[in-house]
């Protein structure tokens, strides 16, 4: 005998699936804009850096080819630490995608700290040079502005880049105060602070620029010299952070290669990505530690 038709039967689990339908589709609309917005402002911001450097990238540009690249290392990922035949596998498919994900995400910011680095080193060496042109066109009668511009002259990348800037903006109508305010802000040079201050104490109290152009110079000189020796002297150092820091990762990729079946419970399972977690935790802040023991300010 066939039970008779309920509505209430239907009905109930609709009512439950067109819930936890938009209940999840909220979720990942909110989740996507907030990815998306994060986004636009992490490619703004790169794209802001970049031209800071004079490499002038769009920002849209920047966010699609970071977007490509972590959906990318997010699928690579998955098929190569994931299972889907087993939930754990499954998890492990999903940890090591988004930890994979947010590691090409990183790739940018990185890349950016590297060429901001080489171009600040580039120009802190190029300025003590600059300081004795400097000195020497004011020796000859010419003006603070005429001595920025004979820089300019020589082309020499970056500190002609950032001495044309300057003059630039002198040219259009920016004081000669802010123009070197801008400067400052910009290039974010410690050396470059202390001649900027040289030329406001010399244009208010009327000082020999001259002098101080050589001093600074030679103050710079000295300072270089020092964190040379520093840097040779903390070498062993660095060294033994970058050792430690690699040796449990060859570690794990060379039992990975010589028993996979061991190792696959690390990836598969939920204490083991756990405990992959803290591994990578300990190293980064066993690198952290390392690095401000040898890191010395002069």
């Amino acid at each position: 005998m066939t039970p008779p038709f309920s509505i209430e039967l239907y009905l109930i689990p609709l009512a439950y699936f067109t819930c936890f339908f938009l209940m999840g589709y909220h979720m990942m609309s909110g989740l996507r804009e907030a990815i998306s917005g994060q986004s636009d402002r992490f490619s703004q911001s790169a794209s802001r850096e970049l031209e800071n450097l004079f490499l002038f990238i769009p920002a849209n540009r920047i966010a699609s080819v970071s977007q490509s690249a972590g959906i990318l290392g997010f699928l690579t990922g998955f098929l190569v630490f994931g299972d889907p035949t087993r939930p754990g596998g499954l998890l492990g498919g999903l940890m090591g995608g988004m930890i994979l994900f947010f590691l090409i995400r990183l790739i940018p910011v990185l890349a950016i700290g590297i060429l901001k680095k080489k171009r600040l080193e580039q120009f802190n060496l190029q300025l003590t040079e600059a300081l004795v042109t400097m000195s020497n066109s004011l020796r000859a009668g010419f003006s603070v502005q005429q001595a920025f511009e004979t820089i300019v002259q020589e082309g020499r990348k970056p500190i002609a880049q950032e001495f044309g800037v300057f003059v630039q903006q002198t040219r259009v109508g920016v004081r000669f105060e802010d123009a070197l305010a801008n400067m400052e802000e910009r290039v974010k040079s410690e050396d470059l602070t202390l001649m900027v201050r040289a030329i406001e104490i010399s244009r208010q109290t009327g000082g020999n620029l001259t002098e101080v152009f050589d001093i600074i110079a030679a103050t710079i000189r000295e300072r270089s010299r020092i964190e040379g020796k520093i840097k040779s002297m903390t070498a062993m150092g660095r060294l033994q952070g970058i050792v430690v820091g690699l040796v449990p990762i060859f570690l794990l990729l060379i039992m990975t290669v010589i028993d996979p079946k061991m190792m696959a419970d690390f990836f598969s399972d939920f204490i083991g990505i756990a405990l992959l977690v803290l591994v990578v935790i300990l190293l980064g802040a066993g690198f952290f530690v390392i690095h401000k023991i040898v890191s010395i300010e002069v």
